[in-house]
């Protein structure tokens, strides 16, 4: 177990430790150094600053295993009510190029009660090995249950990386499981791939405000774990010829986490076509000026039927509320067309967006960011060139 202690036959009560402390954690009592071990986090910076040795920090040593018996490639297939979230296929495809460099399979992990049929499809979408545990106590996701139940799936099976999507589920289950198992992990990647000489997961990721990527690794322990934006990767195509098998586990209903109780769940009601699953996206940007002007990109949206996207500035300003912001910060987003509307294009915004099969920009500066990686570029004044589309567009829809 890890802790510090003070030796009380060498602490004379000097003070040193205090003023180093960045917690102020520490106090003198009876002139003898003492530590509070809610605020001490283990930092060290007493030790250093003690020119009397009388501080010492015991620190728990995690055995490692051998890493060369860790195989397959794992994805986490989140599920709600029996529906498969899309993003488990966006990594079933990234799973099979990660499994070929590696030689080795790719299994997919499904929780839940009454989800065996779903295994098929996973099956369909890339996966060898489906893992299905089925209880009463998975129906609903509770984070410690599911921890519990895939942390046991590990230690049964060993896979080599295990990836999930960065959604609320998934940022909040897997940041549990690699606490549990003393492994790394690397949240909100937008690239992964592995280096073929060390055998290893290169798992790429926004840094600095999205200034630049940065590229990290996990050499020594096992799994490699690493979330993923959803609509960064293209999904798995299903081929219902596929075969795989399906293994059925069970979950031991004596750890189910009691402290803990399902109430209901109350999902999010917007009055659009949902921004993360959206065909066509009309965004607007500090451009438009105030946030009675998003009326146009509404009624854009609306002739196309497509959904509502924001930059940062305009949610910061109040304009329009966060679900509808696309960026680093926001939704990551993959639609077949996007429309920036008044957007300069700063990288936390194209991070967002930037793999969109067609990108139309709208601005009036010529020399704007977002024209560099748009496939369709208009130098104007939007307020006068949106109307137009939107009066152009009911025209046609209209035949």
């Amino acid at each position: 177990m890890s802790g510090i202690k003070i030796i009380l036959d060498k602490c004379v009560g000097c003070g040193l430790c205090i003023k180093a402390c960045p917690l102020s954690a520490i106090e003198l009592k009876d002139m003898k150094a003492v530590i509070d071990l809610d605020k001490c986090n283990l930092c060290g910076a007493c030790i250093e600053s003690c020119t009397f040795d009388a501080i010492m920090i015991e620190r728990k040593v995690i055995a490692r295993d051998d890493i060369s018996s860790y195989k397959g490639v794992w994805v986490f297939a989140e599920q709600r009510d029996g529906i498969i979230a899309s993003v488990a296929y966006e990594l079933l495809a990234k799973a099979r190029e990660l499994a070929k460099d590696l030689n080795t399979y790719v299994g997919a992990v499904l929780l839940g009660l009454g989800i065996s049929a779903k295994a098929k499809e996973l099956i369909h979408r890339g996966a060898d090995k489906v893992f299905v545990v089925n209880s009463p106590v998975l129906e609903h996701y509770i984070a410690e249950n599911y921890t519990k139940a895939i942390c046991g799936l590990i230690g049964r099976y060993k896979p080599e990386i295990i990836l999930a999507g960065a959604t609320i589920t998934g940022r909040s289950l897997v940041s549990r499981i690699a606490v549990n198992i003393y492994a790394g992990l690397t949240a909100d990647c937008t690239g992964l791939d592995i280096d073929k000489e060390k055998k290893i997961l290169i798992q790429t990721r926004p840094a600095f405000g999205g200034n630049i990527m940065a590229q990290i690794i996990s050499p020594d322990y096992r799994p490699q774990m690493a979330t993923v934006r959803h609509k960064v990767m293209p999904e798995a195509e299903a081929d219902a010829s596929r075969k795989g098998e399906i293994i059925q586990e069970s979950f031991d209903e004596n750890l189910q986490d009691k402290r803990i109780k399902f109430l209901d769940f109350i999902k999010e009601t917007t009055s659009t076509v949902n921004l993360s699953e959206a065909d066509i996206i009309v965004s607007g940007g500090r451009g438009l000026g105030e946030g009675k002007n998003f009326a146009l990109i509404e009624e854009l949206a609306s002739v196309l039927g497509a959904a509502v996207g924001s930059s940062r500035a305009s949610v910061d300003a109040g304009w329009i509320p966060y679900s509808h912001q696309v960026g680093q910060t926001g939704r990551t987003v993959c639609p077949k067309i996007y429309i920036a509307c008044g957007i300069s294009g700063q990288i936390q915004h194209l991070v967002g967006m930037q793999s969109a099969k067609i990108i139309v920009a709208i601005n009036k500066d010529p020399d704007a960011p977002i024209f560099k990686i748009a496939d369709f570029a208009i130098v104007g004044d939007l307020f006068k060139v949106i109307p137009v589309l939107t009066k152009k567009f009911k025209e046609i829809l209209k035949k």
